[in-house]
């Protein structure tokens, strides 16, 4: 059974850098045709794919996020991380990470989702 659990500040200033780190368990990062991804939900509005990273290590971003938004990951502890810079009370929201499967075609795991509010 895969878990994934996300992890970091739940406060975060606004002008600073968010990060958040996913830990996968019961499956490898670098399995191939998965993908990682982080998506969020601010409040009161539906959910939003900010971007994800490949079992190659390839990445793809939202377009309306790119400027401002990496993922990366480590294999060794097999993590991947978002970080986002120069947050504004905009990016509060409720953050998911979840695994595609590129076979299926769907979201087949998720994790249980972290609150990080933006605010001074």
């Amino acid at each position: 059974q895969v878990q994934l659990v996300e992890s970091g500040p739940g406060l975060v200033k606004p002008s600073q850098t968010l990060s958040l780190t996913c830990t996968v368990s019961g499956g490898s990062i670098t399995t191939d045709n998965y993908y990682w991804n982080w998506i969020r939900q601010p409040p009161g509005k539906g959910l939003e794919w900010m971007g994800a990273i490949g079992y190659s290590g390839s990445t793809a971003y939202s377009p309306s996020l790119k400027s401002h938004t990496s993922i990366s990951r480590d294999t060794s502890k097999n993590q991947f991380t978002l970080q986002v810079t120069s947050v504004t009370p905009e990016d509060t929201a409720v953050y998911y990470c979840a695994r595609f499967s590129g076979s299926d075609l769907f979201y087949d795991y998720w994790g249980q989702g972290t609150q990080v509010t933006v605010s001074s």
